[in-house]
């Protein structure tokens, strides 16, 4: 039945075949079962962590209320409607995520009134307080209300939180069971797979051995000269009596010495092409360095943002050709990856992310995704982005960037990813060192404003750009009314309190592009390029009527009201593009505004033509 060697191993193989496929399958369905045992851990630590922060956030609502209620400061009070706000959020997020299980969503449910009552409580405590009833807010808290409805919220939550803990060592069980579930599987359909290949090497060697042999014989005598000496055509195998066949019709017309020089000469021409590959993949390797240190020598030389931006886009491409990719800088600020320069990927990578959307930044090292579906994605990647790489930038154990690398990275594309990586995260720390250093000079400390400095440089640009564009530029000077009196009856620190409020007034009030300057003392100035003044007259207005309902306080001592008065001038072409003329100009109508009695603006009158 099998006397063709090809069969027996094609029967073999088909059996080898259909062993891997059955283990393939039982490792898949228990691939399936795991992943999705350890979904249902990880929705349990999901449940965890969300009655921990709603708790969290209700206990740091309860120590503001009694931080505002000992030292009156309303920065408790702002501290303590975020909390509950968060803490109520988080109560009905907790109850979202038990809606699979039922009696976990009762408890969730119950958690979550308790906390309402809780909030309600506090929230009606803080009311009696900012009426200035302090009296009434803190006999409330000490008839022990308020801590009966932090035990009851504490009860239901313990509740909530033992049952939730016992799912999730009971999912974590079953997760481990599936995986030794699965070991076995693995190794028994191993040892299964590893006896059936053994067969299959049995049989090719029992059916090539000996007519193999014959063959050998066959030649090493037609090498000695024996050219009668010829295969007998019976060796038990089809394939090699047809082998037998066809050297006995071609033994006369073979030529030893032209098959050895044949391959002599494909071993000198493999060896050769292997030292060219080689010198090939060393000159391209020097080339990679050059162009790295060529990169790196304009980070550092780098200024703004869209300069590194245009530096990466060059040389990238450069030293990682073919894959594309983009690169993230961390903005501490807003805690977030802020995409600063990419290339060849398009519009698919989000512009941000935040750091815990990255795997990469989870677990402080590169991590590669193939296009196998072995490895978790990263939920800021693309949808469909196959194979990528996401590479940490580090710098004294912080996060500073994200270099995200789309297709497969080679061995070769390791040593250039490895050099790239430590350049260019030296060039954003540097950038960072600088761009810091910048906003230090430029800032005014108590207001948080640019300082006069800032200002008259943004002036000179701005005029500048007026005189050339033709676009209108509005300027303002104005101060603080009789804010020598703040200093004289309440102190120094008094009059820091009313800049401060006007400062944070001024930034509200203004958009992006104006300029808002603390000029000195309780002076201040606001550049508004693109706009007249009469169009700048109603920001202006608004601007004055919000100052005007301010009430600063100094501890629990109100400050009394507070005002300002503006002049306001727009640039014309007579003033030439010196400062000077224009705040002159605006420092003339603030004068007429303090004449006419203070708190109200004043526009210049226009040059005669």
């Amino acid at each position: 039945m099998f006397t063709s060697l090809i069969s027996r191993v094609a029967a073999v193989g088909g059996l080898i075949a259909a062993a891997l496929i059955c283990l393939v399958g039982l490792l898949l369905q228990s691939s399936v079962e795991t992943r999705e045992s350890f979904a249902w851990v990880s929705h349990s630590q999901q449940v965890i962590v969300a009655l921990d922060e709603a708790l969290a956030e209700l206990r740091e609502a309860e120590s503001g209320q009694r931080g505002y209620l000992l030292t009156h400061d309303e920065r408790f009070a702002v501290t303590v409607d975020q909390r509950l706000s968060d803490s109520a959020r988080k109560f009905d997020e907790l109850v979202r995520l038990t809606v699979d299980n039922p009696l976990q969503n009762e408890r969730a449910a119950a958690v979550r009134d308790a906390g309402s009552r809780k909030v309600a409580f506090t929230r009606a405590t803080m009311r009696l307080a900012r009426r200035d009833d302090f009296a009434s807010a803190v006999r409330s808290i000490a008839g022990g209300r308020g801590r009966e409805l932090m035990v009851e919220v504490d009860r239901q939550a313990g509740a909530l939180l033992q049952r939730e803990r016992d799912l999730l060592a009971q999912r974590v069980a079953d997760a481990t069971q599936r995986l030794a579930w699965t070991k076995h599987v693995a190794l028994f359909g191993g040892l299964v797979v590893a006896a059936l290949l053994a067969s299959l090497i049995a049989t090719i060697a029992l059916g090539v051995r000996r007519p193999l042999g014959r063959v050998l014989e066959a030649m090493e005598r037609l090498g000695q000269g024996q050219a009668e000496q010829r295969l007998n055509l019976r060796t038990g195998s089809d394939e090699f009596d047809r082998l037998a066949s066809g050297y006995n019709r071609m033994a006369d017309r073979l030529n030893e010495a032209l098959g050895e020089q044949r391959e002599m000469d494909a071993r000198l021409q493999a060896a050769n092409a292997d030292l060219l590959s080689q010198r090939g993949a060393l000159e391209v390797r020097g080339q990679v360095i050059a162009r790295l240190g060529e990169m790196a020598h304009r980070l550092q030389a780098a200024r703004t943002d869209a300069e590194l931006a245009q530096i990466i886009d060059c040389f990238v491409p450069q030293v990682l050709p073919g894959v594309a990719g983009a690169l993230y800088a961390h903005n501490n600020s807003r805690n977030l990856l802020v995409r600063l320069a990419d290339w060849g990927v398009g519009d698919a990578l989000p512009e941000n992310f935040g750091p815990d959307e990255c795997w990469a930044l989870r677990l402080g090292q590169g991590h590669v995704v193939l296009d196998d579906g072995c490895e978790v994605t990263c939920r800021h990647a693309a949808a469909g982005a196959g194979a990528y790489r996401c590479e940490p930038l580090l710098a004294g154990g912080e996060v500073i960037g994200l270099l995200f690398l789309q297709g497969v990275i080679g061995s070769e594309e390791a040593f250039r990813l490895a050099a790239l990586g430590e350049n260019i995260a030296s060039a954003l720390v540097n950038h960072r060192l600088q761009r810091d250093l910048k906003e230090q000079t430029v800032r005014d400390a108590l207001t948080g404003l640019h300082n006069r400095r800032y200002m008259e440089e943004a002036l000179q640009l701005e005029i500048a750009r007026a005189a050339r564009t033709g676009t209108p530029l509005a300027f303002v000077m104005c101060d603080v009314d009789h804010f020598k009196r703040f200093n004289d009856e309440f102190g120094h620190d008094a009059g820091d309190a009313v800049l401060q409020l006007v400062g944070a007034a001024m930034r509200d009030h203004f958009r992006d592009g104006d300029v808002a300057c603390r000029y000195g003392g309780e002076e201040f100035a606001i550049i508004a390029p693109g706009a007249s003044a009469e169009a700048l007259l109603p920001r202006i207005e608004r601007l004055r009527a919000a100052i005007a309902e301010l009430r600063p306080r100094q501890g629990t001592q109100s400050l009394g009201s507070v005002s300002l008065s503006f002049g306001v001038t727009e640039w014309e072409p007579a003033f030439g593009r010196d400062n000077a003329p224009l705040v002159a100009n605006a420092d003339a109508a603030l004068y007429r505004a303090k004449r006419a009695g203070r708190d109200r603006a004043v526009v210049a009158e226009r040059l005669a033509a």
